[in-house]
C-alpha cells in the first residue's frame, strides 16, 4: 500500500445533491399551503358565506365559531400534510415520531411545559421593561371566551387539538422542506417561528413576539429529537397553564 500523499486531483470531493429547481417551487407551494393562513381564509369564508360569524352582535368573539374553525382547520391542515408527505413517498410516522419512545418523549415533554412557561414570562418582563410600546392589546380578546366553566372546557380542547398537536404536526413538516429545499433547518426555525407569531397577532403585538420565541423553543427541541411528542405535550402543557392563569386571575 502506497504511504504517498494523494493529489490535489486525487482528493475526493463530497459529492453534491443537485436540487431541481421544480422541487424547490413545490416545496415552497406546499409550505405556502400548510402555513395555515390559507386554509383558514377558505374556511373562514365558507363559513361567512353561511352566515357562521367570527363576532356576536355585543362584538365578543363567538365561541363557536373560533372552536369549529380552529378543530375543522386542523383536521383539514393535518390531512395536506398527510397528502403531501406521501405524494413524495415520505412516512408521515417518521417524520412526526421518529425513532424514540412515545413514552419517554412524553415524559420528556412535561418539564418542558415549564420551561416554555418560563420563557413566555421572561419574554414579556423583558418587553415591559424595553419595548412597552408592543403591548398593543389591553386584554387578550380571547379571555371573554373563558367566561363561562363551558367556554374554559371547549377552549382546553381547542388548545390541545388546534394549539398543541396541529401546529406541532405543521411545525415538523414545515422544518421538513426547508431542510430538503428551502435554505436548510436554521432557515426553517427562523421563518416557521416568525409565521408562527404572526399568526397570533390578534393577541397583541407582544403576544407575537413571545409567540415566535416558543416557536423557536419547539422547532430546536424537534430538530434534536426528530419526535413531536414531547413538543406536542410541551405545547400542549403550556396552553393549559396559560388557560389555568386566566382562570385563576379572572375569579380573583
Amino acid at each position: 500500500m502506497s504511504l504517498e500523499p494523494l493529489s490535489e486531483s486525487q482528493v475526493p470531493r463530497p459529492t453534491r445533491v443537485r436540487i431541481d429547481p421544480a422541487q424547490r417551487i413545490v416545496a415552497l407551494l406546499e409550505v405556502i399551503i400548510c402555513s395555515d393562513f390559507p386554509t383558514q381564509l377558505v374556511l373562514g369564508a365558507t363559513f361567512y358565506a353561511f352566515g357562521f360569524q367570527q363576532e356576536r352582535p355585543d362584538g365578543t368573539l363567538n365561541l363557536a365559531f373560533i372552536a369549529v374553525l380552529s378543530l375543522v382547520d386542523a383536521v383539514v391542515l393535518i390531512g395536506l400534510i398527510v397528502f403531501f408527505l406521501r405524494a413524495h413517498g415520505e412516512s408521515p410516522r417518521a417524520l412526526l415520531i421518529g425513532r424514540r419512545s412515545i413514552g419517554e418523549e412524553a415524559r420528556l415533554g412535561l418539564p418542558l411545559s415549564f420551561a416554555a412557561l418560563a420563557i413566555a414570562f421572561a419574554a414579556i418582563l423583558l418587553i415591559q421593561q424595553f419595548a412597552p410600546w408592543l403591548r398593543t392589546e389591553d386584554k387578550n380578546p380571547l379571555q371573554d371566551l373563558l367566561a363561562t366553566p363551558r367556554g374554559a372546557a371547549v377552549m382546553a380542547v381547542v388548545l390541545v387539538v388546534a394549539g398543541g398537536i396541529r401546529e406541532e404536526v405543521q411545525r415538523a413538516f414545515l422544518l421538513r422542506r426547508f431542510e430538503q429545499w428551502l435554505g436548510g433547518p436554521v432557515v426553517g426555525v427562523i421563518v416557521a417561528s416568525i409565521g408562527f407569531g404572526a399568526g397570533h397577532i390578534i393577541q397583541g403585538a407582544d403576544v407575537a413576539v413571545v409567540t415566535g420565541l416558543l416557536g423557536m423553543f419547539w422547532a430546536v427541541i424537534y430538530l434534536r429529537r426528530r419526535s413531536i411528542v414531547g413538543p406536542v405535550v410541551s405545547h400542549s402543557g403550556f396552553n393549559l397553564l396559560q388557560l389555568a392563569q386566566f382562570l385563576i386571575a379572572g375569579r380573583s
